[in-house]
């Protein structure tokens, strides 16, 4: 191993038959129940200790690719492509136009974007905590910074307010957000943390933000929005509320952006891991604080992931906080949407 920003990991086999220990990332890569595929393309909970599983747009293998049943561990590379102590990195995002990796940094208040072409770095500072940043259809990107969406011009690194929510609650902040396939963009808010992991709970609500930069609100009593994505036919908008450990469905009209019919898809107790019957390969990365995930290159095939060094000893544990690649899984992603506004 050398310090050099794509420095080469090698994979990290497991050592035990475990579902979710702090230094792995699961991985689904099929066969699934049709059914809970869309579920699990955006699964994300909190555990234990601070690490997060997180199921990004996984399209498993065709069922009769003769391969569903063997991911060949050997094949698969883990490498360290941005070697860079984020406090909590997250959000990550590939930009088809310009083949790069967007992602921020929530607490050290910053949208980064990486190059793989280049392997070179560039960053936006925000002046709050940033929770998402979105590619934006006539340019540039909208992020959620504090508590308002903002637009983010990149070649002259400036940030300017467009919408501002929850004026009454000056303690919240956006966190998790994502576009919709008709360019509409839906974006969680959440209370600021008193400490590390501590919160007001019931704080948050999800909004959406359309082309002409209304806002509508859906709900409220949020604890932490931290998986939004939609079915195949967009009928059915899938939401988690992280600390609930519920993945709720609701009805979508694709057209209004209306929910309605909300319900249970399922329920997982605090220290569940996955339904029963799916089978989990885990890819283990050197690193104990895993954020998020996104599938990106040029055929999607590529697997980056975030992470955080927030409360980590940089002495003993250099890598945290960085943005790997994973390669080799078998599986592939798809593109996302970008703000139409």
């Amino acid at each position: 191993m050398h310090d050099s920003p794509a420095c080469e990991l090698g994979l990290i086999p497991c050592c035990r038959p475990c579902l979710f220990p702090d230094h792995c990332l699961s991985l689904i890569p099929g066969p699934l129940d049709t059914d809970l595929i869309p579920v699990l393309r955006r699964l994300r909970f909190c555990l234990q200790r601070s690490t997060t599983f997180k199921e990004e747009s996984i399209i498993p293998l065709s069922p009769d690719s003769g391969h569903r049943s063997s991911l060949v561990m050997s094949s698969v590379k883990v490498q360290c492509v941005v070697k860079e102590s984020c406090l909590i990195g997250e959000g990550p995002v590939w930009e088809e136009s310009e083949q790069s990796l967007l992602y921020v940094d929530i607490a050290g208040q910053k949208i980064h974007r990486w190059n793989p072409a280049t392997n070179s770095k560039q960053s936006v500072a925000t002046d709050h905590m940033v929770g998402f940043a979105v590619p934006r259809k006539s340019g540039g990107y909208v992020a959620g910074v504090g508590r308002s969406f903002v637009a983010v011009d990149w070649p002259t690194q400036s940030v300017s307010p467009l919408v501002e929510v929850e004026a009454d609650k000056p303690k919240n902040r956006f966190n998790d957000g994502k576009v919709d396939p008709a360019g509409r963009l839906l974006a969680g808010t959440m209370a600021l943390e008193e400490r590390s992991a501590v919160f007001e709970m019931k704080q948050g609500s999800l909004y959406s933000l359309d082309s002409d930069l209304s806002v509508t609100k859906h709900f409220s009593q949020v604890d932490l929005s931290n998986g939004l994505d939609w079915s195949a036919d967009h009928s059915i908008f899938y939401y988690i509320d992280s600390l609930s450990f519920s993945v709720d469905a609701f009805s979508y009209d694709l057209q209004t952006g209306t929910l309605s019919n909300r319900r249970p898809v399922y329920r997982l107790e605090e220290k569940e891991g996955i339904p029963d019957g799916v089978r989990v390969q885990s890819v283990c990365l050197p690193v104990s604080k895993t954020t998020s995930c996104c599938f990106g290159g040029p055929t999607f095939s590529d697997l980056y992931v975030t992470s955080a060094s927030l409360g980590v000893d940089p002495q003993q544990h250099p890598l945290e906080g960085s943005t790997f690649k994973v390669s080799g899984l078998g599986v592939k992603g798809r593109p996302p949407n970008s703000f139409s506004g």
